[in-house]
């Protein structure tokens, strides 16, 4: 038989791999369409699915034609080049002639890593998400979910690209496939909480808005909402600002005075010091250890009395303080008419509270003054367990002057 010489032809088809990239096999392929078999894939994580489109796919996927043996092929052109064009020792001493007609010219498929890897990255930017606590409410006088917590996800990401390799490599009929994931847990679940240890109220702040011009009052009403229902759990420093979070248009605040700079001018959020200064009573009155606090500038009659005012700025000033508890607190905030409640619900652990003042210690005729108030908490046993005493300096108000001298010197 007169033996005929097949030479090797190497077709890539369009690949987007980088060179030098990292490819993994994907096996053999025969056929005139080597990406013929992918599809726009459904892509699963938890409670999140995407699409991963069929050209997204075939753009992660290389070819190159190679000579192989395969012995259920049989090809009426032999080939004694094989070992050759192998550059194998091992196969010229191994490869029997009886072999020479079945080397089949074959598309080896190959998928770039890297890509495959950037992609998981994506879908872990779109599918991670952070646990929810519960959020609680109370209802005559007992706990009860208005919000119920949520697991957290944290997609696998080295497994997800060995999931993805694997399912190309089998050529998988099924059109979706399942991503591997952590699951995270809230702090706060919803069958723990009689576990929390709420069961009484501790403290409650008070503050009145009368007189304040319609965006301020807008502004008091968004921002309240923002802390009711929230938890503070044992030992945890609480942030007004961190809670508070983005003050702008955007997340539905509009424009009011506020001090800033040597001037009270508008800007978005003004009025959100009223919620301050509120929280801060209560945490006042609950006997809880304050951690920050600034007073205003200059003296504002929506925080009568003087001396009991907090001001937040983003990111500075803000207004912390520490739930000493031995159990968590629940912020339950509420409007009536032109009062702004705080109510703060946790486990009474017999402590007292004793607030002192505030009292003004220097009235100027500028209205500049000085006040001071002190917190005095006592334990079970009566004795002393601290005793910190708030003191606050006004400037005068004409030093922070109003776009129109002729408005209200009330401010944020």
């Amino acid at each position: 038989m007169i033996k005929l010489f097949l030479f090797l032809f190497v077709i890539a088809l369009p690949s987007m791999k980088p060179a030098g990239a990292e490819t993994v096999p994907l096996g053999s392929f025969a056929g005139d369409d080597p990406t013929g078999f992918v599809r726009d894939l459904t892509i699963n994580v938890g409670g999140f699915s995407t699409v991963l489109p069929a050209s997204e796919i075939a753009g992660w996927i290389s070819s190159k034609s190679d000579l192989d043996y395969n012995p259920s092929y049989r090809s009426e052109i032999e080939n004694d080049d094989f070992c050759k064009y192998k550059k194998s020792v091992v196969c010229a001493l191994t490869f029997s002639d009886k072999n020479d007609n079945h080397i089949q010219l074959a598309t080896h498929l190959y998928v770039d890593k890297d890509a495959v890897s950037r992609y998981v990255d994506d879908i872990a930017r779109q599918a991670d998400r952070d646990p929810v606590d519960a959020k609680l409410t109370i209802t005559d006088g007992r706990a009860s979910v208005f919000s119920l917590s949520q697991k957290g996800i944290k997609l696998d990401k080295t497994k997800s690209v060995t999931v993805l390799i694997d399912y190309l490599s089998k050529r998988q009929p099924d059109p979706s496939v399942s991503l591997p994931y952590v699951e995270k847990n809230p702090d706060i679940s919803t069958d723990s909480i009689d576990n929390l240890g709420i069961t009484s109220l501790i403290g409650e702040g008070h503050s009145d808005f009368r007189g304040s011009p319609r965006n301020r009052v807008f502004n008091i009403q968004v921002a309240t909402e923002r802390f009711n229902g929230v938890l503070i759990k044992p030992g945890e420093e609480f942030s007004f600002v961190k809670i508070l979070g983005p003050v702008d248009a955007e997340h539905g605040y509009l424009p009011e005075l506020v001090i800033k700079q040597n001037k009270t001018e508008p800007e978005f959020g003004g009025g959100i010091c009223q919620v301050s200064t509120t929280a801060f009573r209560a945490a006042i009155y609950s006997g809880l250890k304050i951690t920050e606090r600034v007073n205003h500038a200059y003296p504002v009659s929506y925080y009568d009395p003087q001396g009991m005012d907090a001001t937040v700025y983003i990111p500075q000033p803000d207004l912390r303080f520490i739930n000493d508890t031995p159990g968590y607190i629940l912020i339950q905030t509420k409007i009536s008419g032109t009062q702004l409640i705080f109510q703060f619900y946790g486990t009474d652990d017999g402590r007292k509270v004793n607030v002192i003042g505030p009292k003004i210690l220097e009235r100027n005729p500028d209205g500049s003054m000085k006040a001071t108030f002190t917190q005095q908490v006592f334990g079970t046993d009566g004795k002393l367990i601290r005793a910190d005493v708030f003191n606050s300096n006004y400037d005068s108000p004409s030093k922070y002057p109003h776009p129109d001298q002729t408005s209200s010197k009330k401010s944020r």
